[in-house]
Parts: structure tokens; C-alpha cells; sequence
């Protein structure tokens, strides 16, 4: 009998909760899938029919089993469970980065990688300590843009910059000089955000340009992943 666990950051394997997310791994990062795990609960119908199309395509094995859903997932409405081998990401040189510092919440990372995928923005770079991008809860806050991103990860912020310099910087701060109605990327550049409760620390005010997001002092700061979708409709403006 299977034995099945919870994820682990460890794991070799993750998981995409969820027949959408499934989907998303099987057109966007069909060599890295594993397993389709089906619920006795999927109805049958179209949806499965294409589904099981794909994995027949990909060389992808369905495994029918209930158990692991219990395990992996507790929501009710759950019948589909991709499983997929983590892989390490590499990102251009040539193209514009999203930068997390410190991240530290899932659902918050996920969003982001959403956004970014809607702005066309899919090179991200995560300054460690940070949450693991390959966490069930990342990849369906993400709704799978996961599987169209691409993820590295830096012990410092100068273990990236000395690998992807010549760019131009854009950290986001709350006593920045330059306001975002003044953010005009003219070529390759990297968008950089902090912690979602501490921000960016001091020392980046002297990395590139310092950005601040203005709004009313009614609030201490905006959300991450709201101002991160804020910066990049404003970076990319007029571009997609």
C-alpha cells in the first residue's frame, strides 16, 4: 500500500492542488511532472477526457487513489493532484527581474508570481532567508504561473548582483526619493522587495534608485503583493 506525506521542504516532489494547477503543469513544465492523482469524486466528462488526454501525450502515469487528497489537501473541492519533480531555476540576463528579499509568507510569493506572469515578468530572484517557491501553498497561490516562472535563489543580495549586474535597480522603500510616477525603465532592470513585515533594510536606499509608492497617511504601507503589482503596471506601462 502507497504510503503518502505531507510536503516537506526537503521533498524531491511537490504538488499542484487542484485540476487548474494540474493543467498549468502539464502545458507549461510537462517534463517535470511526475504523477496525476485522481479523486473517485472527479466526475467524468469533458474536463477529465482532456485531462487524461495530456497525460497520455506527456507520458504522464494517472493514479487513481483517494487517499493522498486526504493527506495532501483539505479542501472538499479538491479531485485533481499533480505531482511534479522540483527543479532548479536559471534566470536571463537579458530580462527583467522581480527580486524578494526575505520573503517569508507562501500565499504572498504565489500572488506575486501571478502578478508578474500577467505583466511579463517570469524571472524571479529570492535573497534567502526565504519561503520555499516549491510549497503546495505558493504554487496554488500562484494559480500556476509557478510553472511559467523561473526561480533562483541568492544567499546575499551581492551573490546576485555580482552575477546579474549591469541593470538597472529599482528597491522599493518607504523613505525613497523618487516617487513612482517617475519610474521609466529604459532598458533591463530588476524591481526589488522586502520582507512583507520589515521592508527592505536601510542599506538598499544606496542600491540604483529608490522607489516610493505614494499614498495617503491613513495607512503605515501597502500590501506586498498589491504594491508589487502597483511597481510593475507602472514599469511596464505601455509595454504589454
Amino acid at each position: 500500500m502507497a504510503v503518502y506525506r505531507r510536503y516537506r521542504k526537503d521533498s524531491e516532489v511537490s504538488y499542484a492542488l487542484g485540476i487548474t494547477l494540474t493543467f498549468e503543469l502539464l502545458q507549461h513544465r510537462p517534463e517535470q511532472a511526475v504523477r496525476v492523482f485522481i479523486h473517485s469524486g472527479m466526475k467524468e466528462g469533458d474536463t477529465l477526457d482532456r485531462l487524461l488526454r495530456l497525460c497520455r501525450e506527456r507520458g504522464v502515469d494517472v493514479v487513481y487513489a483517494d487517499k493522498i487528497f486526504h493527506v495532501m489537501s483539505q479542501k472538499e473541492n479538491c479531485f485533481v493532484i499533480g505531482e511534479f519533480g522540483k527543479y532548479e531555476g536559471k534566470l536571463e540576463k537579458s530580462a527583467s527581474h522581480i527580486v524578494l528579499v526575505n520573503p517569508s509568507n507562501a500565499g504572498n510569493m504565489g500572488t506575486i508570481m501571478r502578478s508578474a506572469l500577467g505583466f511579463g515578468l517570469n524571472q524571479m530572484a529570492v535573497i534567502r532567508p526565504g519561503v520555499d517557491a516549491f510549497d503546495p501553498k505558493v504554487v496554488r497561490a500562484s494559480m500556476g504561473a509557478i510553472f511559467s516562472t523561473d526561480v533562483a535563489y541568492f544567499d546575499s543580495f551581492n551573490e546576485y548582483g555580482e552575477e546579474y549586474g549591469g541593470r538597472e535597480l529599482y528597491p522599493f522603500m518607504l523613505d525613497a526619493s523618487m516617487p513612482l510616477q517617475e519610474l521609466a525603465p529604459k532598458g533591463v532592470y530588476s524591481l526589488i522587495f522586502g520582507n512583507e513585515a520589515t521592508g527592505l533594510p536601510p542599506e538598499f536606499s544606496k542600491v540604483g534608485r529608490s522607489v516610493v509608492i505614494p499614498h495617503s497617511d491613513r495607512i503605515d504601507s501597502l500590501n506586498l503583493p498589491i504594491a508589487a503589482s502597483i511597481a510593475m503596471y507602472e514599469a511596464t506601462k505601455g509595454m504589454v
